[in-house]
């Protein structure tokens, strides 16, 4: 016998509705970092715009983070707590293999029975956030729903190297994402380049530091290798997104690309010929390369200063290691 199932409800789209924030309670300057990699302020500055980051302190977990910014984020938009239905983190530096931080997080703020998982995308996590959202939301799985980027990348940085020790920080960002009469989130694109997997790795498995074959896995990069691909490959698919949008750089109001080095931001802004009154995140300045929480964060700031207002529409796009890449065109709140 033919079976048949109930049609699901849809909706038109979906909408961030509030930013949080939390960055590490400490300023790292340059000159803290320099003597392990016999470099200068003046050599990190030039290379990556970075003049201090924040980090947290060793009492300051990630979870701590991403509760803080989440909160924040919840009060902001307004939200009746109950219609949170999911909520998405993207880290890399939860110390626990499982159970989720995601799952985690829900039962602290309250919400022990939604849908709750983590996902591993490091830089591209946010976005990869917001376009599962947005697919949740649409497809009336969820009325509302959490995403976060939330990281303390100096529990996973040897001081002593000189491929990515200088540009880490530590925070979280988030974002509440509801429905929208008119859809407010367009098209995410993503993917993953699996060929360059190993181009930004940890140093050994956790097995392997089990098995006493190497020290705590930390961070490295080949940074050369990363600069290319992320200046060319990823203006290409920004700008099929704007495609798929229907918009051209002439619409573009913000742009907030992973803050991932300064030098990348500025060659991005080069290759998309974007308009000089387009405001662009450069959050790494001061809070340094948070991974999944650098696109949060920098939107965050862009809002708190006012450079950025209602209406406007902002480009976001991650790009990290896996290498995975992701991005959206939205309507900031």
């Amino acid at each position: 016998m033919a079976v048949s199932l109930a049609p699901q409800p849809t909706v038109a789209g979906s909408r961030v509705l509030a930013y949080g924030a939390a960055r590490g309670d400490l300023i790292v300057p340059n000159d803290d970092l320099v003597g392990p990699i016999d470099s200068s302020d003046e050599w990190i500055r030039k290379r990556t715009g970075i003049i201090t980051r924040k980090r947290a302190s060793a009492d300051v977990g990630v979870k701590d983070l991403a509760l803080t910014a989440a909160r924040e984020a919840i009060e902001r938009s307004g939200i009746e707590l109950e219609t949170l239905d999911a909520i998405i983190v993207s880290t890399i530096t939860f110390p626990y293999q499982t159970p989720s931080l995601a799952t985690l997080l829900a039962g602290e703020l309250g919400r022990p029975d939604v849908i709750a998982y983590d996902i591993s995308a490091a830089c591209a996590g946010f976005a990869y956030g917001i376009g599962q959202a947005d697919s949740l939301i649409r497809s009336a799985a969820a009325r509302n729903v959490l995403v976060i980027g939330a990281e303390k990348l100096s529990d996973v940085v040897s001081p002593t190297d000189r491929s990515i020790s200088f540009l880490l920080g530590d925070g979280a960002g988030a974002a509440i994402v509801g429905p929208s009469e008119q859809p407010k989130i367009g098209p995410t694109v993503w993917g993953s380049d699996g060929e360059h997997w190993g181009t930004i790795r940890m140093t050994n498995s956790l097995t392997d530091f089990r098995d006493g074959k190497g020290e705590w896995p930390t961070l490295e990069q080949d940074g050369r290798t990363v600069f290319r691909w992320a200046v060319w490959h990823t203006a290409e698919k920004i700008r099929e997104m704007l495609d798929k949008s229907g918009l051209t750089v002439e619409d573009i109001d913000v742009f907030v690309p992973h803050q991932a080095n300064m030098r990348i931001i500025d060659e991005l802004a080069k290759q998309l010929k974007l308009p000089e009154d387009v405001v662009i995140g450069r959050d790494i300045a001061e809070t340094g390369n948070t991974s999944a929480a650098s696109i949060p964060l920098a939107t965050h700031r862009l809002i708190e200063e006012g450079a950025v207002k209602s209406g406007d529409v902002l480009v976001q796009f991650g790009f990290g290691a896996g290498l995975a890449y992701a991005g959206q065109v939205l309507i900031l709140p």
